[in-house]
């Protein structure tokens, strides 16, 4: 996720975004004054004020992608941005460091150790990030000169470094120096590039870092993708927003997540049937939504938990339209395996969420599933919004950070390990 709007100069009367899960996380909007990046799991993205992400990603009108901020805005070492991955949450900080609770099992949190934490830790030898994308268990921080650094499970290469091992502090991505956006999947990686371009790393057996390989440690460029505005990560899927307004994916299509009205796996990038007005993109495990520009979502993919938000439990190879929401600033799609929920974040800073809700993720004080989106309880005040695994996390006005759902391993860092159907402030950012 990139800094907000408001605490950086703004070109050419846009505001730009960049996720989840998850990440993440994007497209660009009239400058309005909301907040402007997004994050999300898989790689999340969305516009006028959504954090993101997958961590979605995205460039197009932040002057200062290093994040300069704006004095007497917020207090210093307040929050700026939020990842809710899968099971574990970061915060960007107005310094540029990075805090991050939860689940430590492969060095999530960055600070050496695999000992979880229900509490914010600093993550080690970050000073300068200005955007951060996370997913299932590693993370990538997008730093003020255009480099990423990673941390976290690499397997099959996700950091990027060129090794298959994982790391419990950051490391270099190797060969990137103009990046714009990050957002990582299940167990891959892609970064936005200033000259529009995609290059991605990690798992690649289902077509998601856009070549015909089982992974890669090192970033490899997605063909035919030049005029990108935004990059969001699923969990075995990937998609473009491009500046036409139109959306691009590939990878695993089987639940139908590339929307393009097929199942099949490709490793070339798809047009999404139908989109043509988009300003915002997030992918979450098997399913994707976009913000379109009248303000409304459309989601496609797979819709087990209802988290294509039209009301059924059915699967839909190309978009449909989310119900109710007419007034949208962003858009998240998260989820974990057979856990997956939407949210949007609502004009004039209250949320909406869809899907599973089995840890209460969708904040509406039950655990009850739902099919179309239901309004988290007592949050008026809303700059940004990310969907992770079991939960979520929204960034309030005021550098505050809230909460909710599942907390088996302190992601919500209130410091339990309780979970909570509704909002709950992390320790350090009430």
């Amino acid at each position: 996720m990139r800094l907000p709007s408001f605490l950086s100069s703004v070109a050419t009367g846009v505001v730009t975004i960049a996720c989840s899960g998850g990440g993440s996380t994007p497209s660009s909007l009239p400058a309005t004054g909301g907040a402007g990046f997004t994050i999300s799991m898989g790689g999340a993205i969305s516009s006028g004020g959504a954090s993101n992400v997958g961590g979605t990603s995205q460039t197009g009108g932040i002057t200062n992608a290093g994040g300069s901020l704006s004095t007497g805005v917020l207090p210093p070492a307040a929050a700026v941005a939020v990842l809710a991955a899968n099971q574990h949450t970061c915060i960007l900080l107005t310094d540029g460091s990075i805090r991050c609770s939860g689940l430590n099992i492969s060095g999530e949190l960055g600070n050496g150790t695999t000992q979880d934490s229900s509490l914010p830790v600093a993550v080690t030898a970050i000073t300068s990030a200005a955007e951060i994308g996370g997913s299932y268990d590693s993370n990538c921080a997008l730093l003020s000169g255009g480099s990423l650094k990673c941390w976290g499970y690499n397997s099959f290469g996700q950091l990027g470094n060129g090794k298959s091992s994982d790391s419990l502090v950051p490391v270099a991505v190797s060969g990137i120096t103009n990046v714009k956006a990050v957002t990582s999947g299940d167990d891959h990686t892609c970064a936005l590039l200033s000259d529009g371009t995609i290059q991605c790393w990690g798992y690649g057996i289902e077509g998601q870092i856009g070549i015909n390989a089982e992974k890669s440690n090192v970033p490899v460029l997605v063909a035919g993708v030049s005029n990108a505005t935004a990059v969001t990560a699923g969990a075995w899927h990937t998609c473009a927003l491009l500046s036409d307004r139109k959306i691009e994916c590939w990878g695993a299509g089987k639940e139908g997540e590339l929307g393009n009205g097929g199942t099949a796996n490709t490793p070339t990038p798809v047009v999404v049937t139908g989109v043509t007005d988009a300003i915002g993109v997030s992918s979450g495990s098997w399913h994707t939504c976009a913000l379109l520009s009248n303000r409304t979502i459309q989601c496609w993919g797979r819709n087990d938990n209802g988290q294509l938000g039209n009301g059924t439990l059915t699967n839909s190879l190309i978009p449909v339209t989310v119900t109710g929401i007419s007034n949208a600033e962003a858009v998240e799609a998260g989820g974990a395996w057979a856990s997956t929920h939407s949210c949007a974040l609502l004009d004039g800073g209250t949320l909406r969420c869809w899907g599973a809700n089995d840890s209460g993720q969708l904040g509406n004080g039950t655990t009850s599933n739902s099919t179309t989106p239901v309004a988290v309880v007592g949050v008026t005040h809303a700059t940004a919004i990310s969907a992770g695994g079991w939960h979520t996390c929204a960034l309030l006005t005021g550098g505050k950070v809230s909460c909710w759902g599942g907390n088996d391993t302190g992601a919500l860092g209130n410091g339990t390990t309780t979970s909570s159907s509704v909002p709950t402030a992390v320790k350090g950012f009430e």
